[in-house]
C-alpha cells in the first residue's frame, strides 16, 4: 500500500474521474430533480474548484497524504502508540477521520463568521455533482487546517489517509448525485452511510432540514448525535434548494460567490450548532 502513496495524484484523479463519469451518467439517464442538466451554475461551481485547488496548492507547503507521512516518520499521534494490526489500524483511522469531518461540518453551521464561509456552499439553488465540489476557498483552506491539525494528533498511516481522501472525493460527488435510489435500497444503505436523498434534505431552504444531516459518509454520527432527518416535509424531487436570502441570478455569478461571506443578508444566524 505504502508503494501507492508514490502514485497518489494518479490514483486520486483516475478514481475521481471514474466516479464523476459513472454519477454523471446516473443523474443524466436518471434524474430526480433535473439539476444535473447542463447550467451556468455548473460552470461556475466548476471556476471555484479550479480557484480552490490553486490556493490550496499555494498556501500548504505539503496536503494531507504528505502530512502524515511526516507524522509517521516522526512517531507522533495517538494511532502511532497502539499495538494493533495494520489493517485495524488502518479502520480506526478512516473512521475518526470521519468523526473529525462531521463535527467540523456542525462547527461550520453553528460558528456565524465560518457559516458565511460555508453557506456559499449552501447558497447553490441546484443539487448535482457540482455542488459537492462547490466550496468558498477560504472554507476549503480552513478544512484543510483541520485535516492537518487531525492527522498530527491521531497519526494515522499514510495508507489510512490516501484511502480516507478517496472516500471524501467520492462521497462528495456521490451523496449531491441528483439520482434516487430505490427506497428500500436508500433505507437500508442509510444504516452504513449517507445517501443521496438523506444529504438533499440537508440542502433544503428550510432552516430545521439544513441543520441535519451533517455526516459525510457515515450516517451514524448523525443518529447518534441526535442530527438525523429521515425524510423532508416537502417531495424531494420538487423541494426547494438553497438559501433564501441568496436566490438571485446575481448572487450565483463566480465572483459574487467569492464575495458572499463578507455581505450582511443573512437573516438565518446560525448559533445553536444544529
Amino acid at each position: 500500500m505504502n508503494e501507492w502513496l508514490n502514485h497518489e495524484p494518479v490514483i486520486r484523479l483516475g478514481a475521481f474521474t471514474v466516479a464523476v463519469l459513472l454519477l454523471g451518467l446516473l443523474q443524466w439517464q436518471l434524474p430526480l430533480r433535473g439539476d444535473g442538466r447542463p447550467a451556468r451554475r455548473q460552470l461556475t461551481n466548476l471556476g471555484l474548484v479550479a480557484l480552490d485547488t490553486l490556493l490550496l496548492r499555494l498556501a500548504f507547503p505539503v496536503l494531507a497524504v504528505t502530512w502524515a507521512v511526516v507524522q509517521q516518520e516522526a512517531g507522533h499521534g495517538v494511532l502511532a502508540q497502539i499495538e494493533a494490526p495494520g489493517w485495524v489500524r488502518i479502520v480506526a483511522a478512516v473512521i475518526l477521520l470521519d468523526l473529525v469531518i462531521y463535527w467540523q461540518h456542525r462547527l461550520f453551521h453553528s460558528v456565524p463568521l465560518l457559516w458565511r464561509l460555508h453557506r456559499v456552499h449552501h447558497a447553490d439553488t441546484g443539487f448535482d455533482l457540482t455542488t459537492g465540489v462547490r466550496f468558498h476557498p477560504l472554507e476549503i483552506m480552513f478544512s484543510m487546517g483541520i485535516k492537518l491539525a487531525a492527522i498530527r494528533l491521531l497519526g494515522p498511516d499514510p495508507a489510512a489517509v490516501l484511502l480516507f481522501e478517496l472516500i471524501l472525493n467520492i462521497g462528495a460527488l456521490w451523496t449531491h448525485a441528483d439520482f434516487a435510489l430505490p427506497r428500500r435500497l436508500d433505507r437500508h444503505l442509510r444504516w452504513l452511510i449517507v445517501t443521496p436523498s438523506m444529504h438533499r434534505i440537508h440542502h433544503s431552504v428550510l432552516r430545521q432540514e439544513t441543520d441535519s444531516n451533517y455526516g459525510f459518509h457515515l450516517s451514524l454520527w448523525d443518529r447518534i448525535f441526535g442530527s438525523y432527518s429521515a425524510a423532508p416535509q416537502r417531495p424531494e424531487g420538487s423541494m426547494p434548494i438553497g438559501l433564501e436570502q441568496f436566490r438571485d441570478r446575481h448572487d450565483q455569478g463566480l465572483i459574487a460567490l467569492l464575495l458572499n461571506p463578507f455581505k450582511l443578508r443573512d437573516k438565518t444566524p446560525r448559533s445553536n450548532g444544529g
